[in-house]
């Protein structure tokens, strides 16, 4: 079972040892670790573990808030390989998929951001959406002007981000962990603009808007 564990811990030398040395002796093995923020005497990081499928996520959690200083801010499921640099064997996917780059990079998103589904939306209509989104999926009435990390009152988590230039919008939901971080949105949004910069994206968004 591969986990992704967002902890708070106290920004200073031994405590992110200490934070691995519990998830050891619980049986989890690391993976990877990335940092998302500092600051105020706080750090914010992303652990990526492989851990066996008897071993309870509750008990992961209390063991690291054993350490001192330390906050559990969420344990979800991840499909994102650690050690590899995913987003750009997507975009190069992307880069050659022709009329279905739109339909590529919706599909690709919710394994990049540990996620559960996304969407691509023109006003109130969905155009395309991944496997797992709902079918009766509700399109926010409003479109933030720029990528937006918001929770619904379902506590589903959601980026949601305008596309202008094709007067389209994407959802990007997870329904199990934290909300979305800053970075993580920072991220799409870089991805968004590699996106929009390709000369295959009008056509596979005029092809999909056709359907």
């Amino acid at each position: 079972m591969l986990l992704r564990v967002r902890v708070a811990l106290p920004d200073r030398p031994g405590s992110l040892a200490q934070v691995t040395k519990v998830l050891g002796a619980s049986g989890a093995d690391i993976t990877q670790v990335t940092v998302l923020d500092r600051g105020a005497g706080t750090a914010v990081d992303d652990i990526t573990v492989f851990c066996p499928e008897s071993t309870p996520r509750q008990s992961l959690v209390k063991s690291l808030e054993t350490v001192e200083g330390v906050a559990v801010e969420g344990i979800w499921t991840t499909r994102e390989a650690p050690g590899t640099y995913p987003e750009l064997e997507i975009l190069k996917y992307i880069t050659t998929a022709g009329d279905r780059a739109l339909t590529t990079l919706v599909d690709s998103l919710p394994v990049l951001f540990s996620a559960d589904w996304a969407a691509m939306t023109a006003g109130r209509r969905v155009v395309y959406a991944s496997w797992r989104a709902p079918k009766d999926l509700v399109v926010p009435e409003e479109t933030p002007s720029r990528p937006t990390a918001v929770t619904f009152e379902e506590g589903l988590h959601v980026i949601h981000a305008p596309l202008p230039p094709l007067a389209l919008a994407l959802l990007l939901a997870r329904s199990e962990g934290p909300a979305f971080h800053r970075i993580e949105v920072h991220r799409l949004t870089r991805i968004l603009e590699i996106f929009l910069s390709l000369p295959a994206t009008e056509r596979s968004v005029a092809r999909q808007l056709r359907k």
